[in-house]
C-alpha cells in the first residue's frame, strides 16, 4: 500500500512539473509573439525556447537587412529618376501612367500619374509607337518635332518584363543636339564657301602673272596687292578658328591689370581708321572719363576692333561709325554705333551664336565667328555684350565690363 501512495504521488509530482513546464512555454511563446508583433529581438531565457528564440532572431536580421536594403535601393533608384534630364514613364497593362519622373512632367505638363499614356504623350507619333510596343512586345522607337515649341523629341518604348502589358516610356529632348547639328552644318557650308572664294581669286591672280602679268609694271602690283589681300583674309579666318578653339577648350588666358577704358578705345579706333578712310565711312572717339577696369587690354581691344571692322564694313560711303565708354552701374560700357545697313529683327537675338551669319545685305561676312569669340571674351570679364539695331537705320553693339574696386 505505502508503495502504491509513494507511485501515485510520483505520478502527481510529475504531472505538477509537466504543467508547470507546459505553463513556463506557453507563456514563453505569448511573449516571443508579442516581441515579433512589436519588432523587437526575441529574448527566452529557458532552454527549450533559446534555440527557437535564436532562429527567429536570425531570420527577423536576414529580414531586417533585406528590408532595409531594399528601401536604400528604392531612394538611391529615385533620387537617380529624379536627377535625369530624360524623361521617364512607367505605365501599366492598362495603359495608366503609374510613375513619371520629373523631367516627364515637365515636358509634357503635370501630374501625368493616374493618366493614360495616349493623354500624357499628347502626339500621336508618339502614342502609336507606344501601341506597337504592345502589340509586337518589341522595342518601338519615334520621333517628333513640336511646331509651337519648337522641340524635338525622341520616344523610345520598351515591355516591362515583370509586370505582363507593361510599358517603360523614354522621353529625350533632342532640341539642342538638332539645333548643333543645324549649326554645324552651317558652319561647313559657310566655311567651304569662305574658303572657296579667297583661293579662287588666289589661283586667278597667281595664273594671271604666270601668263606674263608678272612682266607687267602697272598690272603686277596691283596684282600682288590683292594676294596679299587674300592671304590676310585667310590668316584671320585660321586665327577665329583657333581662338574659337581654345575658347571652347578652356584655354583661354586673361592678363588681367587696371585698364583705361579711353585709351583702349583710342588704340582700338588707330588700328582700324585706315580701312575706315578707305571706305569712306568716319571714325570718332567721344571723350570721357569713366573709371579704370581690370581686364586685359589686348583681349578688351580685340573685341572693339572686331565691332569696328563689321561697323565699317557694313556702312555705306559717307555713314560714320562712334565709339564711347561710359560708366553705368558699377560697370564700364563700350558702345560701337554706327548708321549702316542694320540688322533683320529676326536674326538680332542669334547674331552671337556660334558660326551664325546674317545673310539677307551680308555676303561675303566671314565665318561668323567674330562675334561669339567677343561674347565669350567679354563673359570672361564678368560682363555681357548685347546689340541694338533696325533694319536700315544702323546699329549699336554695347559690352560692359566691371569697375576695377578701389
Amino acid at each position: 500500500m505505502v508503495t502504491l501512495y509513494f507511485l501515485l504521488a510520483v505520478f502527481i509530482l510529475l504531472a505538477a512539473w509537466l504543467g508547470w513546464r507546459y505553463f513556463i512555454l506557453r507563456r514563453g511563446i505569448g511573449e516571443m509573439t508579442e516581441q515579433i508583433k512589436r519588432g523587437d529581438e526575441a529574448t527566452e531565457r529557458s532552454s527549450e525556447l533559446g534555440e527557437l528564440a535564436s532562429v527567429r532572431n536570425t531570420q527577423h536580421a536576414i529580414l531586417h537587412s533585406q528590408l532595409v536594403s531594399s528601401e536604400s535601393q528604392r531612394a538611391r533608384l529615385s533620387a537617380i529618376l529624379d536627377q535625369l534630364t530624360d524623361g521617364v514613364l512607367i505605365a501599366d497593362a492598362d495603359g495608366r501612367v503609374q510613375f513619371a519622373n520629373p523631367a516627364a512632367e515637365k515636358l509634357f505638363g503635370s501630374p501625368l500619374a493616374g493618366r493614360s499614356v495616349v493623354e500624357a504623350v499628347r502626339h500621336h507619333q508618339l502614342a502609336d509607337a507606344w501601341r506597337r510596343c504592345r502589340e509586337t512586345g518589341g522595342l518601338q522607337t519615334e520621333s517628333v518635332e513640336v511646331p509651337a515649341s519648337r522641340q524635338f523629341l525622341q520616344l523610345i518604348v520598351v515591355p516591362d518584363r515583370d509586370t505582363r502589358g507593361g510599358t517603360l516610356l523614354l522621353v529625350q529632348d533632342l532640341t539642342r543636339v538638332r539645333k548643333l547639328e543645324t549649326v554645324r552644318r552651317d558652319f561647313i557650308s559657310n566655311l567651304s564657301h569662305e574658303l572657296r572664294t579667297p583661293l579662287a581669286s588666289l589661283k586667278a591672280l597667281t595664273e594671271t602673272l604666270q601668263d606674263g602679268a608678272l612682266t607687267d609694271a602697272e598690272a603686277a602690283p596691283r596684282f600682288l596687292g590683292r594676294i596679299h589681300t587674300e592671304v590676310d583674309a585667310l590668316t584671320q579666318m585660321a586665327q577665329e578658328l583657333l581662338d574659337l578653339s581654345k575658347i571652347e577648350s578652356g584655354q583661354i588666358e586673361l592678363v588681367l591689370r587696371k585698364v583705361d577704358p579711353l585709351a583702349v578705345l583710342k588704340s582700338a579706333a588707330d588700328r582700324m581708321r585706315l580701312q575706315a578712310e578707305r571706305a569712306g565711312v568716319s571714325l570718332t572717339v567721344e571723350t570721357a572719363t569713366p573709371p579704370n577696369v581690370r581686364a586685359d587690354a589686348a583681349r578688351l581691344e580685340g573685341v572693339l576692333v572686331n565691332l569696328i571692322h563689321n561697323a565699317v564694313k557694313f556702312t555705306r560711303r559717307g555713314g560714320s561709325v562712334t565709339l564711347s565708354a561710359v560708366e553705368e552701374e558699377g560697370a564700364v560700357v563700350f558702345a560701337v554705333r554706327d548708321t549702316g545697313v542694320g540688322i533683320p529683327s529676326d536674326d538680332l537675338p542669334r547674331i552671337f551664336e556660334r558660326f551664325y551669319r546674317v545673310d539677307k545685305s551680308r555676303a561675303g561676312s566671314g565665318t561668323g565667328l567674330g562675334l561669339s569669340i567677343a561674347r565669350h571674351i567679354v563673359e570672361a570679364h564678368g560682363g555681357r555684350i548685347w546689340a541694338e539695331s533696325r533694319e536700315g537705320e544702323g546699329s549699336a553693339f554695347f559690352f560692359s565690363i566691371p569697375v576695377t574696386p578701389n
